[in-house]
């Protein structure tokens, strides 16, 4: 199996446990975030610390989804074109350069959709079970 496919079925695996539906279906208003997720592991594969290594053993692996939750667009968001908004978590297995040793990363994004597509910024902590604000 590739990398690729891997990560796919990992996220729809994980799917089923989140509050916001599965992308993918024709009219779903969450088509498209699976590959928007998919993209935000590449970018933290290419820019986080914990990434950088390309030993044997001390590469990035275990990306997990650990929550997605839909949230509420608010009125101005929606004037804006805004027509669908999620935040998930993301965890992973890195090794940390100055200590020597295996370490965790974690972190969280918001993804909003209009009709231009998805578009991703970085959220604040959230709880990895429900993905609410912290």
């Amino acid at each position: 199996m590739t990398r690729r496919a891997a990560a796919i079925a990992a996220l729809l695996i994980l799917g089923g446990c989140n509050q916001a539906h599965q992308s993918g279906k024709a009219g779903d208003k969450f088509a498209g975030l699976d590959t928007e997720i998919l993209k935000w592991r590449t970018e933290i594969m290419a820019s986080d610390p914990l990434c950088k290594s390309q030993a044997e053993g001390e590469k990035c692996e275990s990306f997990e989804v650990a929550c997605k939750a839909e949230r509420t667009i608010s009125p101005a968001d929606q004037a804006k074109g805004a027509t669908a908004r999620v935040v998930a978590a993301m965890t992973w297995n890195g090794f940390d350069p100055k200590f020597k040793h295996s370490q965790s990363g974690v972190r969280a994004a918001q993804f909003d959709k209009a009709a231009s597509g998805w578009t991703r910024t970085d959220h604040r902590p959230v709880n990895m079970s429900s993905c609410a604000d912290l």
